[in-house]
């Protein structure tokens, strides 16, 4: 049987390199001698070196060809550097052309898909050239109106003889690949309101969402090997769909199980997903980044990651999973001010709970504290209450601090040397008087930098964080329906002048 199952794989792979060599890219370059030449391939938005060669001294080399999956736009890269595009697919290809203007002297020798690929290339330059003195009449002020109409209405005929020489290439029947990013590029098509609608530009939002990929076969490995694809997927992820994260999930979720098929395209969409949710600076990204660690990178169905990398990412979603939004805050609990009478988060009764991790050595936190003050004053008596976690590894400049401060009417607590020694800290867990999380309160909320706030909600759900103190005024205010006062209201009037002073010479610097 073993030797059954090395004489098959031993055919297959006789097979997959006879189709190869049949399928060989053959180029001759005029001007080019004895020297190295690569064969690179476009992977979305970025352009990859994928095999090298050495020409003979008449400027001829060769490439093997690729295996479907491995198709897509492809570029010979020659020495200056220059290089010419092509569409790399299963059947024999040979190009002709110039070291000096390899696209433009190009001679497409064999292969249907990349004459039609040049022929169109071809007839776009004609347009462009066509086009030009219209362009000119346009942007020539001088110009009169019958001269600019005349002018409008010849580059309309020329974009309609674009548009049906894309449709034709689009829709004929061979299935050219370049036809498929033609296809790709085209905007989707709303059709009108249905008359019962009340909010119209909902529904066409709503029905661009739903069709966006119509135009792209989500089937086909070698689309993911060009620029489009990777404009399109960009726009949809940062433009087309809102910055939600519930709605981004299951977006996200929706689209790549429609690749479940379709490897390459899978991997492009799953890791720029992965990508910009990690590395967004919009509050609550990173609960997308987590859901889709847990789904797909957990799960062993990102096999293309190497082990350290997959398990750096994996730690990096674990590291997030205490504060993601719309998840109830761990229940932290850690002594007070005299370091002897424990406080815990959900004990806390209020509409509102700002959790906020601070340091006494903190300058950004000294210029935080004074606004949560105000809107502490103001905003205690209908239900806010702020738990303030001491980030200092020491207690005496944390207390030394608070001594001297107006923030005693806030719950303030903290660790210290003594309940962290492994022995105390093992007493106390094992007591129930608190818990590793609560000794871990660094970790458990992603604590890299302070202040760090978390605005909860009355089951002590984490409504917003990564806010800056007037960013958690707005947001209660626009809760409670009410008008916010604007920042000036928390600021002491130094804070305001040197804001106005900062103004004023950034805007005399532009």
């Amino acid at each position: 049987m073993i030797k059954n199952f090395a004489i098959v794989g031993l055919i297959s792979a006789l097979v997959s390199n006879l189709l190869h060599s049949q399928n060989q890219i053959n180029v001759t370059i005029d001007g080019l001698a004895s020297d190295t030449v690569y064969l690179a391939n476009y992977y979305g938005s970025k352009l990859f070196y994928n095999d090298t060669t050495v020409a003979n001294s008449n400027g001829s080399f060769s490439f093997d060809g690729k295996e479907f999956d491995e198709c897509g736009k492809y570029a010979i890269v020659l020495p200056g550097p220059v290089f010419f595009d092509f569409m790399l697919v299963e059947e024999p290809m040979e190009f002709h052309t110039s070291l000096v203007n390899p696209q433009g002297d190009m001679q497409v020798i064999k292969s249907e898909e990349n004459r039609v690929f040049y022929d169109y290339l071809r007839f776009i330059n004609s347009l462009r050239q066509e086009r030009a003195p219209h362009d000119s009449v346009l942007r020539n002020e001088g110009s009169s109106e019958e001269e600019k109409s005349e002018a409008r209405e010849a580059l309309s005929q020329m974009t309609s003889k674009v548009m049906e020489r894309q449709d034709e290439l689009i829709n004929h029947p061979k299935e050219y690949l370049f036809g498929k990013y033609l296809k790709m590029m085209k905007e989707i098509e709303i059709p009108e309101t249905p008359s019962d609608v009340e909010d119209e530009e909902f529904w066409k939002y709503i029905y661009y969402r739903n069709h966006y990929w119509d135009n792209v076969d989500l089937n086909d490995p070698r689309l993911v090997r060009d620029n489009s694809f990777h404009n399109l997927l960009d726009r949809y992820w940062s433009k087309v769909l809102p910055p939600d994260p519930d709605t981004l999930i299951v977006e996200s979720n929706k689209l790549l199980s429609q690749l479940e098929g379709n490897y390459e395209m899978f991997k492009y969409c799953l890791h720029h997903m992965t990508f910009e949710s990690e590395s967004s600076k919009v509050m609550c990204m990173d609960k997308v980044f987590y859901s889709l660690v847990n789904k797909y990178y957990k799960t062993g169905r990102a096999d293309w990651i190497n082990e350290d990398q997959l398990k750096k990412i994996i730690e990096r979603a674990d590291e997030l999973k205490h504060s993601l939004c719309g998840e109830v805050a761990h229940n932290v609990t850690l002594p007070g001010l005299d370091l002897t009478t424990w406080h815990s988060l959900h004990d806390i009764e209020a509409k509102y709970t700002l959790l906020t991790i601070w340091e006494s050595t903190c300058g950004h936190c000294k210029k935080e504290l004074p606004v949560l003050q105000k809107l502490y004053e103001e905003w205690h008596e209908k239900g806010l209450e702020i738990f303030a976690i001491g980030n200092d590894f020491e207690s005496e400049p944390w207390q030394e601090y608070l001594e001297d401060s107006n923030y005693n009417d806030w719950i303030h607590v903290s660790d210290n040397p003594f309940i962290n020694n492994q022995d105390s800290a093992l007493a106390l867990i094992y007591s129930g008087i608190t818990d590793l999380l609560s000794l871990n309160f660094r970790t458990t909320f992603d604590v890299f930098s302070t202040p760090k706030l978390f605005l909860l909600d009355s089951e002590k759900r984490i409504i917003a964080k990564q806010l800056g103190a007037l960013q958690v005024a707005e947001i209660i205010y626009r809760k409670e329906g009410v008008e916010y006062p604007g920042d000036e209201h928390f600021l002491s009037p130094e804070e305001i002048e040197k804001r106005k002073k900062k103004a004023e010479k950034e805007a005399a610097n532009e």
